[in-house]
């Protein structure tokens, strides 16, 4: 059993051990408001260099993928940094002797500053308050291979591709138009692209009516035999098959393209968080305070 004479060292030492494990939230914030700051400072260099590099004609401009990988990297290599700064400040600021305490408290201020730049980038406070976020979103943007980060990333930089697949029945019915004549060709016109429309759209098993239908229409916009407009809704129907089936390849490949680009910047933006994190526990652990200055100050 201690004797009553050591009860006393025991609170002490029970008090110091709880004192070197406390958190200090001033130095958190403190790690965090510093990462920020050197964060928006690097961006900004970044995009100076960036923009110097752009020529006054295309010939002398780097490729758009060069640019883009090159502002990829440059996010990555700003984002540790800016996490080994605000890391190295929140464990000096700590007090802690301890280097794992002292890490763990730039760990902590990494996790607020990655909260923080979030909730900037995904809010409406993002276009008030964080205009040089918003220019760290779009070197995020034009980074798309790298750090797309995210489906709807990914699903925009698929929908040019999507966007470009043309309508299969608008080609067909501006030949249908072209074609028309007759004493009311505006009527004969809209009657023929009405069934021809319906050929291609409707119901599969009423087909054949739909086609007789056409080929009646197109005889009489055309002023030319039945079995010839026949033929050529039949032609028609071949080359909306042929549309609709290219536009569904298509449709396909930018499906994988926006999968291939979702998988790749998540796993590249994981990568990049986890070296931020790491840079920010090691700038914590190089920050702390040396024991015989923790020493002195508890003296103090």
């Amino acid at each position: 059993m201690a004797s009553t004479s050591s009860l006393p060292s025991l609170a002490a030492s029970d008090t110091r051990a709880v004192a070197l494990n406390q958190v200090s939230w001033g130095a958190v914030f403190a790690g965090a408001v510093t990462a920020l700051v050197a964060q928006v400072i690097l961006n900004m260099i970044g995009l100076g260099v960036g923009l110097a590099s752009v020529g006054t004609t295309a010939a002398d401009n780097p490729a758009a993928s060069t640019l883009s990988l090159g502002a990829g990297l440059w996010f990555v290599v700003s984002g540790i940094l800016a996490s080994l700064a605000g890391g190295f400040i929140a464990g000096r600021l700590s007090g802690k002797p301890i280097a794992g305490a002292a890490g763990l408290h730039g760990l902590v201020s990494w996790a607020v500053t990655t909260l923080v730049v979030l909730y900037l980038l995904t809010s409406t406070v993002g276009g008030i308050v964080g205009g040089a976020f918003m220019g760290v979103a779009s070197t995020l943007g034009g980074a798309g291979n790298l750090l797309g980060g995210s489906v709807q990333t990914a699903a925009q930089a698929a929908a040019p591709s999507l966007s470009r697949i043309p309508n299969p029945i608008d080609g067909i019915e501006e030949k249908v138009r072209r074609q028309a004549n007759g004493q009311d060709p505006q009527a004969l016109r809209d009657a023929a692209v009405a069934a021809v429309r319906a050929v291609l759209t409707g119901d599969a098993s009423q087909r054949e009516q739909a086609e007789a239908r056409a080929a009646d229409a197109l005889a009489k916009a055309q002023n030319i035999p039945v079995e010839q407009a026949r033929q050529q809704v039949q032609d028609y129907e071949k080359q909306y098959d042929t549309a609709v089936a290219t536009a569904k390849q298509k449709a396909e490949q930018a499906a994988v393209a926006a999968k291939s680009a979702a998988t790749q910047g998540a796993f590249s933006a994981a990568i990049a968080l986890i070296l931020g994190a790491l840079a920010a526990f090691l700038g914590g652990r190089a920050g702390r305070v040396s024991p015989v200055a923790a020493a002195e100050a508890h003296r103090l």
